[in-house]
């Protein structure tokens, strides 16, 4: 007989430390215990079933419990689990390296846990690359204001949203901020073109006056996750690649929450037409299954590590580096992609529920309403302080998982969702509004 959700929240909070979390507040807001997963669903110990909304921290791209991802990991285990990378290989490393190169046009995945770790490596890699090539003042980041790559001490000095840097400042690095490019921030008038075309002067301006210091700059392609669902115009991406060339700084696409089909194309980067010299993946790159991440560069840049000296080379590591449980999730995942068409079944979904949106978003106190590939985002007006711990607390117990940014909704749900099921979520959240939750 399964305990009910009660025992198990109850045994959560004596024992475990959850993660972006006030534990405090769990005195009065419950945990939510999770007995399994059954596609875009989530079910508790008593029954009641959750659409997740947010992708469970926008990892899951197929659905939990997936039978073909279930299938590949158990042949895996029966085969071979892990081996250590240091000397040796196996054959999901190498499949999926091959695949992700030919995919982003880079080269070479060196692979992490998690996006921290992703962003991690890549700027010590940027960083290592100038060293090697004599350029030792090489040392300083640029990272877009409002911006997001990870909690490690080397991710958060790129990282500008306060409640999780700032208490840390002392033992951050300190890196440079130019303007988002955020649509939401043009003036009235100016169109999200021309805003970021704006917002990419603001770039140039600091590579004038410091590129001789700068290794590289880090940004989220198209979408600024922590910032609210924060989007913008490819024609921003598309003048940085220009202005990194120029100013000879390295362009590090951090595809972490992007990549893998969100923002409608497999990567973000597609949509400005541009190859960054790195590109970092992770969340959904194994389904919402293991954790995984890979950074991928050029061949000028692996070259430059390539050398007799062992000081020259890359020697960043961990005891997991190329799991093969997770590569072999993450190539069931990218063939998931090919045999279903995922890209343009998705299309055609965001198709199907635009008027649905559209009706929501007409709502009176809504404003800034966007969509880009699967992610659907709004901002409402007359907010009081705590309205994401309201909002998520009505929405879960109308069976809608979301986990809003302030003042900001967002809907990034699994692939699999189905129209229908798009539609309760834009109906809840209507009605939500009509209430006056706020």
């Amino acid at each position: 007989m399964q305990q009910p959700n009660q025992d198990w929240l109850a045994r959560s909070r004596r024992a475990v430390w959850h993660p972006c979390t006030q534990m405090k507040k769990h005195e009065q807001l419950p945990i939510v215990p999770i007995a399994r997963g059954e596609g875009a669903w989530l079910v508790d110990f008593e029954g009641r079933r959750f659409l997740d909304g947010v992708s469970s921290w926008w990892v899951n791209l197929f659905g939990h419990a997936n039978p073909r991802i279930n299938a590949a990991l158990v042949d895996q285990m029966n085969t071979l689990e892990h081996v250590i990378l240091a000397g040796f290989t196996q054959k999901p490393v190498v499949e999926l390296s091959e695949q992700l190169g030919e995919l982003t046009g880079l080269g070479h995945a060196f692979y992490g846990s998690d996006g921290a770790s992703a962003t991690e490596i890549a700027l010590k890699m940027s960083y290592h690359y100038w060293r090697n090539h004599g350029q030792d003042s090489k040392t300083g980041f640029v990272s877009l204001q409002n911006s997001y790559h990870g909690e490690t001490l080397g991710a958060l000095s790129v990282t500008d949203v306060p409640l999780f840097s700032a208490t840390y400042a002392p033992l951050l690095r300190q890196t440079h901020r130019v303007m988002s490019p955020d649509w939401r921030l043009a003036e009235p008038g100016e169109n999200a073109e021309a805003y970021a075309r704006r917002a990419a002067d603001s770039l140039e301006a600091l590579f004038k006056t410091h590129a001789a210091d700068l290794a590289a700059f880090i940004v989220e392609p198209l979408c600024q996750g922590a910032a609210g669902m924060a989007m913008y115009h490819p024609a921003y991406l598309h003048r940085a690649r220009a202005l990194c060339n120029e100013y000879k700084v390295h362009l590090i696409a951090d595809e972490i929450a992007v990549g893998f089909g969100r923002t409608g194309t497999l990567f973000a980067c597609e949509q400005a037409d541009i190859k960054p010299d790195f590109i970092c993946l992770s969340k959904g790159i194994t389904g919402g299954y293991l954790p995984l991440s890979a950074v991928l560069t050029t061949d000028e840049i692996y070259a430059a590590f390539y050398a007799d000296d062992v000081s020259l080379g890359f020697l960043h590591s961990h005891s997991y580096t190329g799991n093969a449980l997770a590569c072999r999730a993450a190539l069931e995942v990218l063939q998931i992609f090919k045999d279903n068409d995922v890209l343009a079944t998705n299309r055609q979904k965001a198709t199907t529920v635009a008027p649905d949106f559209a009706h929501l978003t007409a709502h009176p106190r809504v404003k800034n309403a966007r969509q880009l590939g699967m992610i659907w985002a709004f901002d409402v007006i007359d907010t009081k302080i705590g309205f994401a711990g309201r909002l998520f607390e009505a929405a879960l117990a109308r069976g809608v998982l979301l986990r809003p940014i302030n003042n900001t909704i967002y809907l990034m749900p699994p692939y699999v969702v189905t129209a229908a099921e798009l539609k309760q979520v834009f109906n809840t959240l209507l009605a939500l509004l009509d209430e006056g939750l706020s």
